[in-house]
């Protein structure tokens, strides 16, 4: 394999942890005064911040109150509630074997994500998975969500890696255009809301029905 580090998203990529964000989605919608919103509405605004997804489904663009609306959902199912996101997370067919098998030849595997970090470490320790990540970058452990850089170039410079030995993996035209906007390949899983034809516009070096078929991509 061509790549020294494979980077992924996690959220509709890894994992999927739409039943504990649907219910903080729906305590933080309700503590706020809003009616509350359905799983299948709150399914694409998954790999976007909180408060952008809380403007999409809201039309409220005010700061305070989108502020309000991410310290309701981390009340409800993050910092003060953990255990409800953590226990919620399903990993997808084939995420075991892939960290796996990229862990026994070498490649360095980081996580660049929008949820928070320390919920990432609590998913893969509660999976038993916890020595296949590297690195994991949350949410807080950035200024600028993606679509900047600024996750993606930072995991590479905490691995030593350079733009040509990495591969970034996400779902969402958000991470396309992260990999885009660091100069790194980018390839597309299909795990969640967003169709093939969306890819299409932006650089990428393979699009994967799932993580069974990308791990044979990948020749691992």
């Amino acid at each position: 394999m061509q790549y020294q580090g494979v980077f992924f998203d996690f959220d509709y990529t890894l994992g999927d942890s739409t039943a504990p964000i649907t219910v903080g989605y729906q305590k933080g919608f309700q503590a706020m005064g809003w009616p509350a919103p359905t799983q299948e509405q709150v399914r694409p605004t998954i790999g976007m911040t909180l408060m952008d997804g809380y403007t999409m489904l809201t039309g409220d663009q005010n700061p305070d109150r989108r502020q309000e609306f991410y310290q309701q959902f981390q009340l409800a199912v993050g910092e003060g509630h953990q255990r409800i996101m953590v226990e919620g997370t399903r990993l997808f067919p084939g995420a075991k074997e892939l960290l796996s098998a990229l862990k026994e030849r070498g490649i360095r595997v980081a996580i660049v994500s929008t949820k928070l970090g320390q919920t990432i470490q609590r998913i893969f320790a509660y999976q038993g998975l916890e020595d296949r990540i590297d690195l994991i970058l949350g949410g807080k452990d950035v200024r600028r969500a993606k679509p900047d850089p600024e996750g993606l170039n930072l995991a590479m410079e905490r691995l030593g890696l350079t733009r040509e030995q990495v591969l970034f993996c996400g779902d969402t035209v958000i991470d396309a255009s992260a990999a885009k906007n660091a100069g790194v390949d980018f390839c597309g899983v299909l795990n969640g809301t967003t169709l093939v034809a969306a890819f299409a516009e932006y650089p990428h070096v393979h699009i994967a029905p799932d993580l069974v078929e990308l791990g044979r991509w990948l020749e691992l």
